[in-house]
């Protein structure tokens, strides 16, 4: 499977064109002609390059391979919005020539000095902002919480992604001293720890066996976690990797919820702590069962769901008198790994991209914009999230 191919070459060929009038501008504004022959050049290679990128294959390639493209998609974007922005505004800068005017030189100082800012916040992103890890803290009120659990401590990662980082273990290993730092009664991871295919988790397993808490790490999987993005020879060969896949986290120590409950016990107290597969909005596919996991939902015992898709709540569990689920617990969205002043493009997409949200029946939602990556090599804002939930009764 290739990029696809018709959006792909409209953007390149919008590349082109942006090319084409940086280089007439550069051509009517410097005598000296070099500067011409190196945009031109440049763009010839950075063009021809994204090229080669849309022709080659993704998902039967070697997971080396794809982080290297990945990269080059990073790269070629990271110049040509920047290009992008400069060209608006200088045409704009150029419009009033059309009534015999003078041009708006500071709009085009301005579309440039954008341009640069643009292109240093995004490698930033990617070189900086990727590693720093933001530890958020919460306390959430949930009716009815038996006593025993006033001041219980929830650590939730999500989205991993470790085949984004190859085989260096260095990030991973601070994520996990991070949360034990934090010294949680419990460690939930809502999804996604790798990116096609199982393989990727091998050189993790290590580090990743240290995470603890003191009533232990229980995880869902999540889109990725199947292995749905990856072109296999045969399904037993999916089926393997599957199966590999949750033989491994349990080798880490990790309690799958697959479709099932944990009671979590303090004394005579307890809380139903449930875990679906993956239930998602198109063009996600759908694995969980919320009934198989809990068949009694409208029951009063006290319920924290663990759904990697925040489309779950939206769509099955907001304003659902039946469904007696005090607090869930989602991830997936990553806040599409760009945000600033609290928005972020997410929203387009999900209406709850990240943070704490509530409905009118009592049913709260904390969505985990994640650890790591996917698609791009950077954290523009967004910025790695650890969260640790402290439960109150209210």
């Amino acid at each position: 499977m290739r990029l696809p191919l018709l959006p792909s070459l409209v953007l390149l060929f919008f590349g082109v064109i942006i090319d084409f009038y940086i280089w007439k501008r550069v051509r009517s504004t410097c005598r000296n002609r070099l500067w011409s022959r190196v945009q031109a050049i440049s763009a010839a290679v950075l063009n021809l390059g994204m090229l080669l990128v849309i022709c080659l294959p993704k998902r039967r390639g070697a997971d080396a391979g794809l982080e290297c493209l990945m990269w080059a998609l990073y790269s070629y974007f990271s110049v040509y919005i920047p290009k992008f922005i400069f060209v608006v505004f200088d045409i704009l800068a150029g419009l009033p020539c059309l009534w015999r005017s003078h041009r708006v030189k500071w709009l085009s100082c301005f579309g440039g000095a954008l341009g640069v800012i643009v292109f240093g916040a995004m490698w930033w992103g990617a070189l900086v902002n990727r590693y720093n890890i933001d530890v958020n803290r919460i306390e959430i009120d949930i009716p009815g919480l038996p006593e025993a659990f006033d001041g219980y401590t929830i650590a939730q990662i999500s989205d991993l992604h470790v085949g984004t980082y190859g085989t260096d273990t260095a990030y991973i290993s601070r994520v996990v001293d991070s949360v034990n730092g934090l010294d949680p009664d419990l460690v939930a991871f809502t999804g996604d720890i790798v990116n096609r295919r199982t393989s990727e988790l091998r050189p993790f397993v290590a580090p990743l066996s240290r995470l603890s808490g003191r009533d232990g790490v229980y995880a869902v999987l999540g889109n990725h976690d199947y292995g749905d993005y990856f072109t296999w020879p045969s399904p037993a060969a999916k089926c393997e990797n599957m199966a590999e896949l949750i033989a491994l986290q349990s080798k880490m120590g990790w309690k799958m919820l697959n479709n099932s409950t944990e009671f979590i016990r303090r004394g005579n107290d307890s809380i139903a702590l449930i875990g679906v597969e993956n239930v998602g909005d198109p063009p996600f596919n759908t694995y969980g069962d919320l009934d198989e996991a809990y068949p009694t939902l409208d029951d009063p015992v006290v319920k924290i769901l663990l759904s990697h898709n925040p489309a779950h709540w939206d769509d099955d569990i907001k304003d659902s008198p039946d469904k007696n689920i005090a607090l869930t617990l989602s991830g997936h969205t990553h806040a599409m790994q760009m945000s600033a002043f609290g928005f972020s493009p997410a929203s387009w997409r999900y209406p709850t991209w990240g943070g704490l949200y509530s409905d009118n029946d009592g049913h709260q939602l904390y969505v985990n914009i994640g650890i790591g990556e996917v698609a791009i090599p950077a954290r523009i804002g967004a910025t790695p999230e650890i969260t640790l939930i402290t439960l109150r009764r209210k």
